[in-house]
């Protein structure tokens, strides 16, 4: 595996810390910056829409770059968004910042998921990505502890100075450990870039990973309200829990990366199936302190791990460019609002058991477009075994048949 790809792993890392620094610290900075929780709240709002809607367009203005440029452009804009939130004495100033960050942080998903691809041969591109993705995956479990605790032994201007050392080095380790390439697989141009998107098929494929993040997300979200409310931890515990959660999400993204490859669609369709179980589980038995432990831990070994195989089912119906990535990254924080912002409105109709409700709904809704794919894998399968039993002498029919 070449080096390059852990490189861009500690890249995502530092961006990813940066999206959840704010959800750890929301009383220090209300405080500080004189606004309320629900303002800061909305921090968090803005940075998810700014990747969504704002992510792409920037992808495509920095398409005629070499990918390592790209990156070194998208380090230094997202730099000033950090330098900005460190050094913010108001709440515009801050907001400004956040969305800053937001767009450069989607940006550089898929530019960086797009260099994966490009450096690595196809049989093991789902294996990157999943390496690559544990910078996403660590920034859960280590990123937003660290920060948070740095944030309320320093304050919180601290905390976002030490993103901003992270990402200084981060930007250092691209320059010297990834290598220059002129173009990334599929960057022929914005027209043939865009022209990917007359697929019917990509749409589809791209709601998927929309219906897979966001049934977890919904649940996610609200973890520590149901885990103390409902599952009766204390406060000090639920910390704990959620590290033992971001372990669980490390462990399934490198399991779901060594089959990405070979078995993309079963590893969804597996994936959406126990992600389903898992969710109907907790909602039943949320009030029952360790099988809903146990099935949040489910949740987290299938659930946002079905990164790996989403990005190489969405790069073989698209392509591996930045800008297919890029958009996807996108729908996947569409996921992220849609499960937040549904699962908060269903827990005020319906209590806090709702957004696992939702989430259950959510991943049978994404097995249903998964489905279609797993069927026509399945039919030349079917067609190969018919024809070995009708041929039974050296099996050339049935070589032929698994050929075509």
């Amino acid at each position: 595996m070449p080096r390059a790809v852990y490189v861009l792993a500690l890249g995502i890392f530092a961006m990813v810390t940066s999206e959840f620094v704010v959800a750890g610290l929301m009383p220090q900075m209300a405080d500080g910056l004189n606004a309320t929780i629900p303002q800061i709240g909305y921090l968090i709002t803005a940075f998810a829409v700014a990747m969504a809607v704002g992510g792409p367009f920037l992808t495509v203005a920095l398409m005629k770059l070499p990918p390592r440029t790209a990156l070194m452009v998208l380090f230094v804009i997202f730099l000033a968004g950090n330098v900005l939130a460190a050094t913010a004495t108001g709440y515009a100033t801050m907001m400004s910042a956040r969305i800053v960050t937001g767009i450069a942080s989607q940006a550089f998903f898929g530019v960086g998921i797009s260099m994966c691809a490009q450096i690595t041969r196809p049989e093991v591109r789902g294996r990157a990505i999943a390496l690559a993705m544990n910078g996403l995956m660590l920034g859960t479990l280590l990123g937003l502890p660290i920060s948070t605790l740095v944030g309320e032994r320093f304050g919180w201007r601290a905390a976002f100075w030490t993103i901003t050392g992270i990402t200084l080095i981060a930007a250092a380790a691209t320059w010297f450990g990834v290598p220059r390439i002129v173009r990334t697989e599929g960057g022929g141009g914005l027209r043939q870039e865009i022209g990917v998107f007359r697929k019917p098929k990509l749409w589809l494929v791209l709601s998927t990973s929309t219906l897979i993040i966001g049934a977890t997300f919904s649940a996610f979200s609200y973890f520590n309200p149901i885990l103390t409310d409902l599952a009766g931890f204390s406060t000090g515990t639920v910390p704990v829990l959620l590290i033992a959660y971001g372990a669980a999400t490390v462990v399934g993204n490198n399991i779901v990366g060594r089959f990405a490859d070979r078995h993309t669609i079963p590893v969804l369709a597996v994936g959406l199936v126990l992600n389903t179980v898992f969710l109907t589980g907790f909602a039943l038995l949320a009030d029952l302190p360790v099988p809903a432990v146990i099935c949040m831990m489910g949740i987290g070994l299938v659930g946002v791990t079905m990164n790996p195989a989403m990005v190489t089912r969405v790069q073989r119906t698209g392509n591996a460019g930045p800008l297919v990535n890029t958009v996807h990254s996108s729908f996947i924080t569409l996921g992220i609002i849609l499960g937040s912002c549904i699962g908060a409105v269903a827990i005020n109709v319906w209590g806090l058991r709702a957004p696992l409700w939702l989430g259950a709904a959510m991943a049978l809704a994404g097995l249903a477009t998964v489905l279609p794919d797993l069927s026509r894998r399945s039919a030349p399968s079917a067609a190969a075994e018919a024809a070995e039993a009708a041929e039974p002498g050296d099996g050339t029919a049935a070589k032929q048949t698994e050929q075509v």
